[in-house]
């Protein structure tokens, strides 16, 4: 019994000694829990897509690609990837230029640094359930916002209830909330980069634009390419903003991808459409995270 015990812990350590062997054997919990939790209901979202979704006692019945034709006939569909679309592209930009300016600016021998960064950071640990009754409040037809035009002799505006307006509040709102954790991740990005590199820069003749141009951005390579992607993510991944401000109106002129896949599963209960949908944004996910990674790879 004893003879056998020891040669199953000597083949169990021969084959730890086994590199690809130990690998898979260490990332097997983490693999599984992947597999379960990320990977399966990714697989049963594509699955879904292809039927009518009906959790009925009927049954869920095959329909193919019907779903998917049905979003590209759909012309809410197409407003709705237009808005995700200009909602995106109008909160990534200001929401990776200021922060690094910021963080450029702090990252200085300023007064009141600390608190600057604490006050810049404060928003992304703010619900963002809760910003939103806040920017709701701010921006009402009897808000501050018209109250300040007003001082200064403008005409108020319906923010909330004007198809033009009321997905740049949107938009603000996110820019908003993202600025103080790129602006932090630019910072330690910033002190990553040797001091040295500005010396000699600066003993080159190098004025501080051209510090920044060829020293601050080349070393914040790294750091901008996270920052691009997780912001992407968050910006495409967005409801709340949508659900606490506007509902999608008006005129479904402010509805978001996800809000419309909410509408259609837990509205509509049309669950193959609503996964259909989804997998369209999983998609784009994909596809917009490979260009920045190959953009920036093809750069470097």
């Amino acid at each position: 019994m004893q003879q056998n015990t020891k040669i199953s812990q000597f083949s169990f350590k021969k084959l730890l000694d086994n590199e690809t062997f130990a690998a898979w054997f260490f990332l097997a919990p983490a693999l599984i829990l992947l597999g379960v939790f990320v990977i399966g209901p990714i697989g049963y979202l594509f699955y879904l897509s292809f039927t009518n979704g009906s959790f009925t006692k009927d049954g869920i019945t095959w329909v193919g690609l019907k779903n998917y034709l049905r979003l590209i006939l759909n012309p809410d569909f197409s407003q709705v990837l237009w808005n995700t679309v200009y909602f995106t592209i109008a909160t990534v930009i200001p929401s990776i230029v200021i922060p690094l300016l910021l963080a450029v600016l702090l990252n200085q021998n300023i007064i009141l640094r600390g608190f600057l960064r604490t006050s810049y950071f404060l928003p992304s640990i703010i619900s963002l359930v809760a910003a939103g009754l806040g920017f709701r409040w701010l921006f009402q037809n009897e808000g501050p916002v018209n109250a300040l035009l007003n001082n200064l002799g403008i005409d108020s505006i319906s923010w909330l209830s004007s198809t033009t307006w009321a997905m740049p509040v949107i938009i603000l709102l996110s820019i908003w909330k993202q600025l103080g954790f790129n602006m932090v991740v630019f910072l330690a990005g910033l002190q990553a980069i040797p001091i040295s590199r500005y010396e000699a820069a600066e003993l080159d003749g190098a004025d501080n634009w051209k510090q920044f141009w060829f020293v601050t951005l080349p070393g914040l390579r790294p750091t901008l390419i996270f920052s691009t992607i997780t912001t992407v993510i968050f910006t495409l991944r967005s409801f709340e903003q949508v659900y606490v401000i506007s509902g999608g109106g008006p005129l479904n002129s402010t509805n978001l991808l996800v809000y419309y896949i909410y509408q259609e599963a837990f509205g509509q209960f049309d669950f193959g459409y609503a996964a259909a949908a989804a997998t369209v944004l999983l998609a784009i996910t994909m596809v917009l995270v490979y260009l920045q990674l190959r953009t920036w790879n093809e750069d470097s």
